[in-house]
């Protein structure tokens, strides 16, 4: 039986948490440079290394760009939003905390509705807040010489995390809606929707209730895919996995996995916290964000086309099919050639075909 066969006695529940690193020249809170590639520990500096009195500072720029891909997913910008300190340690967050938000978050309550195979489909996008990312720890080694190297340029790099409501049912679904959330990000300018240098991840969290009802199973968390494939492969395994547990009157346990992908499997990572284990409290070293309504205004109207409805304006004014308009109208430069190509050649489907 596939994860996505509707003869399971099981639904499938799929959310998903998107971390896009924003488009900018230099970190969330210091003037370190985010480019890639660098040597290690190089991009680096006593606010993002979290040394003692060292304080942040709010790149201007960062709460623009979120701006820009709040007011894209229909999300409310809220005039007031408010920095947390979120507590845990990991060798990779020197501070022992990450600044993020988490109560009053930047933007709220959006959607992305786009057509499918299936039909017109509506994702409910919960929150579009801000944070910074951490550190990365890199692991070599066998099982008797193992250690780990600390690299701290991503230290500070500027993240949006985008958290959407359980309305995903299926693992392909899931993957098809990364792939359009990331082309909307890459049409306005906010991220480079480059996965295999990290700067665009996704986590899921997945659970299983029996058809037909409403209440939500036990959710598992399945974190740092940096692929489609990985997310649909990951996704597919899990529902697999749990669906076997609940036939076997087993507890699905709540927690956190990885996706093993030369294994073909997830892999228990550690129990799933929950908001209080964090012990959040807002971040003392920074004010609250206030952006103006006419900051807002000017930066909606600042907003391009986006994909979908690019697509739809080609399949109407170009009288392309569906599938032909969504192949050209996801990447901005590819589309922009189409409409150059069309109107030179005076040929719209033929331009299309070529």
């Amino acid at each position: 039986m596939t994860p996505d066969s509707v003869t399971s006695r099981f639904e499938p529940v799929i959310g998903l948490e998107i971390h896009a690193q924003l488009l900018t020249d230099s970190k969330i809170f210091c003037g370190c440079a985010t480019s890639f590639g660098a040597a290690p520990n190089t991009r680096v500096c006593p606010v993002c290394l979290g040394l003692p009195g060292a304080l942040p500072v709010l790149n201007r720029r960062v709460v623009e760009l979120a701006m820009r891909a709040g007011l894209a997913l229909g999300c409310t910008i809220h005039g007031r939003s408010i920095f947390a300190r979120k507590n845990y340690f990991y060798p990779d967050l020197p501070k022992g905390y990450q600044i993020s938000q988490y109560e009053q978050p930047l933007a709220t309550d959006g959607a992305m509705t786009y057509d499918t195979d299936e039909g017109s489909r509506t994702v409910r996008i919960t929150r579009v807040h801000l944070e910074e990312d951490p550190g990365k720890s890199m692991h070599a080694g066998g099982s008797r010489s193992r250690h780990t190297s600390l690299d701290y340029n991503r230290s500070g790099v500027p993240l949006i995390e985008i958290v959407t409501e359980p309305d995903l049912r299926t693992p392909a679904a899931a993957a098809d809606f990364f792939a359009r959330l990331r082309a909307v990000l890459l049409a306005i300018g906010v991220n480079d929707g480059n996965m295999e240098e990290g700067s665009l991840r996704c986590d899921a969290n997945v659970s299983l209730r029996p058809r037909g009802a409403s209440a939500l199973g036990v959710k598992v968390e399945i974190k740092n895919m940096n692929s489609f494939r990985f997310v649909r492969r990951a996704l597919e395994h899990e529902v697999v996995r749990q669906e076997a547990c609940l036939e076997a009157g087993e507890p699905v346990v709540q927690e956190t996995r990885l996706w093993d992908e030369a294994r073909g499997r997830t892999e228990s990572m550690r129990s799933k916290e929950e908001a209080h284990d964090y012990r959040y409290f807002p971040e003392p070293d920074l004010p609250p964000v206030e952006v103006s309504e006419a900051w807002i205004a000017e930066v909606r109207a600042s907003l391009p086309e986006l994909p979908e409805a690019r697509k739809q304006r080609f399949v109407r004014d170009y009288e392309l099919t569906t599938a032909e308009a969504g192949q050209l109208s996801d990447e901005t430069p590819m589309a922009e050639f189409f409409e150059r190509t069309a109107k030179e050649a005076g040929n719209p489907k033929a331009a299309a075909h070529w």
